[in-house]
């Protein structure tokens, strides 16, 4: 990773976060892009204290306006991009049913259905995993078409297999992660840019915490049925997703590697349950 520039965007996150730190101590400078600036800035300067570079920048990546801000401003600090990975992404409760099954009488219930889910709330989902993906690839994209080394990392998920009960938006939203990561990896295969995807399993983060556990740190019920099906019985940790990050960002032992998606997930994707 020495001499390489790296653009993370959905950085102030964990997943992200982590990227971030194991890249620039490989030697990366890394642009963190994050809506959330003081929390992009704080893992950069907790970079910049060990050693590293990064810097933070703030950007919304469902505009194309800020990210050619943003764009402007990482080529000015740190030249072009080298590697772009594409964080950013999450679900919302406007676009959760309350319940797994439909039942009869559903359709009248004051519960949060398939019915009656928020139309703008599927909306956000299906934007900030799709062009939130899209649009950044767009801009920083430019600057590696025709130059050697170059790559861009989607993250999709491992419901983008395997649909998860009451998040129907986030996953087909992820699915369409995954197919775009392999489009894109063919519309860029003879221009020197390799596109691929992690899709991590069940890892604890700032937007599914308490969902995972309740207000005393206990597990729910939801936890109880993850890790059921989860072979490894476990959630992953995040530094878990480096083995994958950097071998699939790696010039020469993935140069022949492209338009795959990588689930880490403890073999969730693989069981069948029985």
């Amino acid at each position: 990773m020495k001499n390489k520039n790296v653009v993370i965007t959905g950085a102030g996150g964990v997943l992200c976060a982590e990227f971030a730190r194991t890249l620039a101590s490989a030697g990366a400078s890394v642009a963190l892009l994050d809506i959330n600036p003081d929390a992009a800035e704080s893992v950069a300067d907790a970079i910049r204290k060990s050693g590293g570079a990064a810097r933070a920048y703030k950007a919304d990546v469902l505009s194309r306006e800020s990210l050619a801000e943003a764009h402007a401003a990482v080529n000015k600090d740190f030249g072009k991009c080298d590697i772009l990975i594409n964080g950013a992404g999450g679900n919302s409760p406007k676009a959760t049913t309350d319940k797994e099954y439909c039942e009869i009488g559903d359709s009248d219930s004051e519960l949060k259905t398939f019915f009656n889910l928020d139309v703008k709330g599927v909306e956000f989902v299906f934007d900030l995993n799709i062009l939130g993906t899209l649009l950044p690839t767009q801009v920083f994209a430019r600057d590696m078409v025709g130059r050697e080394g170059c790559s861009v990392l989607n993250i999709s998920s491992m419901n983008a297999f395997t649909p998860l009960t009451k998040i129907p938006a986030y996953s087909a939203a992820k699915a369409g992660v995954s197919n775009f990561t392999k489009w894109l990896a063919v519309h860029f295969s003879r221009v020197g840019i390799r596109v691929n995807a992690i899709a991590p399993g069940f890892f604890v983060t700032a937007q599914n915490e308490k969902l995972l556990f309740d207000e005393k740190g206990a597990p729910t019920p939801r936890t109880n049925k993850i890790l059921a099906a989860t072979p490894m019985g476990r959630f992953g940790k995040p530094d878990e997703l480096n083995g994958a990050l950097m071998f699939l960002l790696s010039g020469s032992a993935a140069s022949f590697i492209t338009g795959v998606v990588l689930p880490v997930d403890g073999g969730f994707s693989a069981y069948s349950g029985v």
